[in-house]
């Protein structure tokens, strides 16, 4: 589900209809957030980009339609 909101003077204001029930309480997440990767995420996702340019650099690639057979055929 989502919600719009603008801000007006320093406070979020809400005009969508919702059916949720009254008092629930709702998270609301900026459009564009950028990433949320902490730092063990953001060195992971480091390690698996050097690691793909190795790959790729070693030639070991397979063609994406093969890749694609196999995650479909699971």
């Amino acid at each position: 589900m989502t919600i719009k909101a603008r801000v007006h003077a320093g406070r979020l204001v809400l005009d969508e209809p919702t059916t949720l029930p009254e008092g629930t309480e709702v998270e609301l997440l900026p459009l564009d957030p950028g990433d949320w990767l902490d730092d063990a995420d953001r060195a992971a996702l480091h390690a698996a980009l050097a690691e793909s340019e190795a790959d790729i650099a070693a030639g070991r690639l397979i063609d994406a339609a093969y890749a694609l057979r196999g995650l479909r055929s699971h």
